[in-house]
């Protein structure tokens, strides 16, 4: 029987590390909301904090399982999937613990761009299948000094992608929402001003209603037949269709997608185009990510539980 003030961690993963309240008895690893559902309701009633993640949540069906919850911890930058209203009615505290994913995504979003503007990915198969011999130089990528980045969602992760570009001698420019006001850069209204004003295209908005579709055709057209899209942000806030056609008729040279509406699926015609990068949603999964959200994590469930 778990003792009182049991953790709850969905889906443990490796190198998320919790030694302090496995020390103390308090650590019960599930393997995820059903796990939780399964459990007796004497159990469910020792449940003080639960740490969750991005794509899991914790919604209000989890919370009406969880009488005594206190605290709701989420490994991961998204906090979509959190019912924030059912939380804060029952004064449970939330704590995303989004700050130990900053440089590992914004490090795939440059990595992203240099692919994608580079054509590595064809690069590899020239130099691996025999062409670099028989045929001699690969065609020439895109620069990324001298070109303009156009960062939508310049909060936290935003901005640590935005000083890898000026590093890179990139000019930033965003989308005029209150998180990017007073940080220097040029902001433009609207999404299609700014694909109009960039030769790369980064998304990494917050998911929700508001932040879906924001990328459909006229964004893509804005962004012009040498402009690349970089998406790190949430599938749904890209229109998939037309994309496929933008990369399919030329309207935008290059695609790199870490996130898909959809996602794990990822469509046939999408798959098949040679002017799009491909990740599978990878942009906080690093061995140090995953460590410093456990750390962060288990400071903050101590913390509740009195041990700290």
């Amino acid at each position: 029987m778990p003792q009182p003030g049991t953790v709850i961690f969905y889906d443990v993963l490796p190198g998320a590390r919790m030694p302090k309240l496995v020390e103390a008895g308090r650590l019960r690893p599930v393997a995820g909301p059903a796990a939780v559902a399964e459990l007796s309701e004497a159990e469910r009633a020792e449940v003080a904090v639960l740490i969750t993640m991005a794509n899991t949540g914790c919604d209000a069906a989890m919370l009406a399982r969880l009488p005594n919850l206190r605290q709701v911890i989420s490994l991961g930058a998204g906090t979509d999937k959190l019912d924030f209203a059912g939380m804060a009615a029952r004064g449970i505290a939330v704590r995303p613990v989004g700050e130990a994913l900053t440089d590992d995504v914004a490090d795939l979003a440059m990595g992203l761009a240099i692919m994608a503007g580079r054509d590595l990915v064809q690069a590899d198969g020239f130099a691996r299948g025999g062409a670099w011999a028989a045929k001699g130089r690969f065609r020439p990528g895109k620069t990324l000094s001298g070109s303009t980045m156009g960062i939508a969602g310049l909060g936290r992760i935003g901005q640590a992608i935005a000083a890898r570009a000026q590093a890179a001698r990139m000019t930033v420019v965003g989308l005029d929402r209150p998180s990017a006001r007073g940080l220097g850069f040029q902001l433009f209204p609207t999404m299609r001003d700014l694909a109009a004003a960039s030769d790369f295209l980064v998304i990494v908005l917050p998911g929700g209603a508001e932040t879906r579709g924001v990328v459909g055709k006229a964004e893509l057209e804005a962004l012009g037949s040498e402009g690349i899209l970089v998406n790190v942000g949430r599938g749904p806030q890209v229109d998939t269709q037309a994309l496929i056609e933008a990369l399919e008729t030329g309207t935008i040279a290059a695609a790199a997608l870490d996130v898909l509406d959809g996602e794990p699926v990822v469509p046939a015609r999408l798959a098949a185009l040679p002017n799009v990068v491909l990740t599978p949603h990878i942009g906080g999964a690093t061995w140090g990510a995953r460590a410093r959200a456990a750390a962060i994590a288990e400071a903050e469930a101590m913390k509740t539980l009195g041990l700290a």
